[in-house]
């Protein structure tokens, strides 16, 4: 049995959001997503988390890019920042009166 145009599916208006694809664009470098989920894990007090978000954005921040960021020293006094947030809430400052 033979398909006529009938039977054929249209792949013009299936496909067409597939072949004609953009590329992807993001609102945010994922290194600032990263830093946004370790000042979420702090807020929830769960530092554990939080120390484990700063590692990887470490790493991320500190590997040799290809495209050198344009942000980067931004992107490192960010994650200094971090790493003092996290480390006065885990040394909080005690207070005598």
């Amino acid at each position: 049995m033979a398909l006529t145009d009938t039977d054929a599916p249209d792949l013009t208006t299936e496909d067409a959001g597939k072949t004609e694809r953009s590329p992807t664009r993001y609102s945010r470098r994922l290194s600032d997503k990263i830093l946004i989920a370790f000042h979420h894990a702090c807020d929830q007090d769960d530092y554990e988390i939080a120390e484990d978000l700063l590692a990887i954005l470490e790493r991320l921040l500190t590997r040799r890019s290809i495209h050198p960021d344009a942000n980067r020293r931004k992107s490192i006094e960010s994650l200094v920042a971090a790493h003092e947030r996290l480390w006065h809430l885990r040394h909080p400052e005690r207070k005598y009166g």
